[in-house]
């Protein structure tokens, strides 16, 4: 009988350490995601348009960004903060999701679209001048809602809202 109290034991530490090992992962991973969600609006031609984003202020978040994320929906996206104002490079690696990506300068206003970037590319997103900030959207928001390189982005960031 001591035999079989030692046996069962023995499988249900495995089982709690697998659980720990995988409870461990879920955390690790969730940690690499951008903790705050601020609104941002971009007032273009046609009109105002609201977001809910993420902020990516660390190096870690701004490393990781949007990467592993297998959606994301209308509306929603990531700003990532490179103050101060400075010539910005993205990439695609290891995200599923096209994005487009708006590089954004200190007063504001928007530097560029890079639109329908290629998933899972390693090919340098440059922003093409010195940027404050880059708004990760998903692909097609840019066409969708009018949005051009001139547009006001209102965020804390860039002394607005």
């Amino acid at each position: 009988m001591n035999s079989d109290r030692k046996a069962v034991w023995s499988v249900a530490k495995g089982w709690l350490a697998a659980v720990l090992v995988l409870v461990g992962m879920a955390t690790a991973i969730g940690s690499v995601r951008a903790a705050s969600f601020q609104p941002l609006e971009i007032v273009t031609r046609n009109g105002v348009q609201v977001f809910s984003v993420e902020m990516a202020t660390t190096e870690q978040e701004k490393q990781t960004g949007l990467m592993y994320r297998k959606e994301l929906a209308d509306g929603k996206g990531m700003l990532f903060d490179f103050n101060p104002e400075q010539e910005v490079s993205m990439w695609m690696k290891n995200t599923y999701v096209s994005l487009d990506m708006i590089f954004i300068r200190a007063d504001g206003r928007i530097l560029r679209i890079a639109e329908n970037t290629e998933p899972m590319s390693t090919k340098i997103i440059s922003s093409q001048g010195p940027a404050r900030a880059v708004l990760e959207v998903v692909a097609g928001t840019a066409q969708k809602y009018g949005i051009r390189p001139g547009d006001r982005v209102a965020h804390p960031l860039f002394g607005s809202k």
